[in-house]
């Protein structure tokens, strides 16, 4: 008897899932990349595609078992590479926690100089400090400092400065020469180069007493500022 060439769709079914095996498996490996694939959803595919070349196989030409071998050994390595990404991710999201968790704690008892607009004096006569914070150079930055009502208290001219972070000092004195009393003052900043506006942003400055650690990773606790990201620090002294 002469028997047919195997033209059962499921063979080339099988055939097809033999090449997506390796690309996957290719995939998968490039974790730098971002691209992953499901290991239950891949399974799944393989099982159902290969019942399928089973149940269809010609019975005179049946399916090599050394394919089927080869197949099985193929979405088992895909699994487990799977597995390893999946594992080498959480190691790595748990060593980067750790690395966050012990910078913030590193800062606890320095004073940090963080995005804001308020600045304050413990008592009278004593000082402050605050920050500026500059996207280029400058050759005239003035930083006003007002009390609650809006009223200018003190002008400073910090004269020309590099771009960066550049901190001053608060005497605590007013622009008539008095003593300013103990509060909590708004400060704005104003800079410029031959003339033209340079973009400027006034940093609070405080001590970090604590750290909490939160879902969104630590956080720091600054007297008189409250809560800041460790990410918003651009200076610590």
């Amino acid at each position: 008897m002469t028997t047919s060439s195997n033209v059962n769709p499921a063979v080339n079914l099988i055939n097809s899932l033999n090449g997506a095996n390796s690309s996957l498996a290719s995939s998968s490996t490039s974790g730098s990349t971002g691209s992953s694939v499901s290991g239950s959803g891949l399974q799944n595919s393989f099982m159902t595609l290969l019942t399928a070349q089973l149940q269809n196989q010609d019975p005179l030409n049946p399916m090599d078992s050394g394919q089927m071998t080869s197949q099985l050994a193929q979405i088992s390595t895909v699994d487990g590479i799977n597995q390893l990404n999946a594992t080498l991710q959480a190691l790595s999201t748990s060593m980067s926690s750790g690395q966050s968790l012990s910078s913030a704690t590193g800062l606890i008892g320095h004073n940090v100089l963080i995005p804001g607009s308020t600045i304050a004096l413990a008592s009278s006569g004593s000082t402050s400090n605050g920050g500026v914070q500059l996207s280029q150079a400058a050759d005239a930055v003035t930083v006003n400092i007002t009390d609650s009502s809006g009223k200018v208290i003190r002008t400073m001219q910090l004269g020309a400065q590099s771009a960066g972070v550049v901190p001053f000092t608060w005497d605590g004195l007013t622009n008539s020469g008095s003593q300013a009393p103990a509060g909590t003052y708004n400060m704005s900043v104003s800079a410029s180069m031959s003339g033209q506006s340079v973009t400027a942003s006034t940093l609070s400055y405080g001590p970090v007493t604590s750290v909490t650690l939160g879902s969104q990773g630590p956080s720091l606790n600054i007297t008189g500022l409250g809560t800041a990201a460790l990410s918003s620090v651009v200076m610590v002294q």
